[in-house]
């Protein structure tokens, strides 16, 4: 890939750690995509070695491919013994890299037995033949007649500590990119519970409005039917007045007319004089 072409700058890095912690940035998704490429090649490349093998090598029974899986795991495990006790000798952890070259000594007579068991499960011509396997890690290719000295440099070398911390780094990723992606939907979740209250009421809101606005149309319809009840009751109480009014006109004028006609006839008038002789 060539020199990175980005600034590298411990200042800069500090800036950027102190400035995180109040905005995302999602620079980790960038180098979470690109970590991720890196993995997806290096399982692509082990799974096409490893179909390679299946080709070229001898197909064993069941049982001595057990065996010869044995030896690899040992061997494995003491490359990577050695290569942790090499780290924690050069970490002045002495006590510990002793502790743990015990430990590899008995995985060396484990795996020394194990190879009599596979060694006697094959013909010495098939044996001097290197049985290859992939790294899981790192897609290199190991043999099972490798030499714990070989094994060491394999398991302590840069590319194999390059992909373990890789695929540490990925999964670190992934799982805070998890996180924020439940937080966020967490943040919207909120969000929306927060918007439907409001909607809600909002929509209380507008009913009650509504019903105010019902009670006052209804108090004023009330008002207005009370208002013509009672114009309708003036009206009718002024034509009351009115007839009685009138009904009084009509008899005054009727008794004067009588009085008028009483005084003007004749036996009246007769009646009069002889009082008055």
């Amino acid at each position: 890939m060539g020199e990175c072409i980005k600034l590298h700058n411990v200042a800069l890095r500090a800036d950027f750690e102190a400035a995180s912690k109040t905005k995302d940035y999602f620079y980790d998704l960038e180098a979470l995509d690109q970590l991720r490429s890196f993995v997806v090649d290096a399982d692509r490349k082990t799974e096409q070695a490893r179909k390679r093998l299946a080709d070229t090598q001898e197909e064993y029974s069941g049982d001595v491919a057990e065996k010869a899986e044995k030896v690899h795991e040992l061997a494995e495990k003491i490359g990577q013994a050695l290569a942790k006790a090499e780290q924690l000798g050069e970490e002045g952890q002495v006590e510990e890299s002793m502790q743990l070259m015990s430990e590899i000594d008995d995985l060396r007579k484990e795996k020394s037995a194990a190879e009599a068991d596979y060694r006697g499960s094959i013909p010495a011509a098939a044996y001097q033949q290197q049985k290859l396997r992939v790294c899981e890690v790192c897609c290199a290719y190991l043999g099972i007649n490798d030499n714990d000295r070989r094994l060491a440099d394999h398991f302590g070398g840069k590319l194999h500590l390059g992909f373990i911390k890789i695929r540490e780094t990925l999964k670190e990723f992934e799982a805070k990119v998890e996180e924020r992606r439940r937080q966020r939907r967490e943040s919207i979740r909120i969000e929306m519970e927060s918007e439907r209250d409001k909607d809600r009421r909002r929509n209380r809101d507008d009913e009650s409005r509504e019903d105010r606005n019902r009670e006052r149309d209804r108090d004023r319809r009330d008002r207005d039917r009370r208002g013509r009840r009672r114009s309708r009751s003036r009206d009718r109480n002024d034509r009351d007045r009115k007839s009685r009014s009138r009904s009084r006109s009509k008899e005054y004028r009727r008794d004067s007319r009588k009085s008028d006609s009483k005084s003007k006839s004749p036996s009246y008038s007769s009646s009069r004089r002889h009082s008055d002789d």
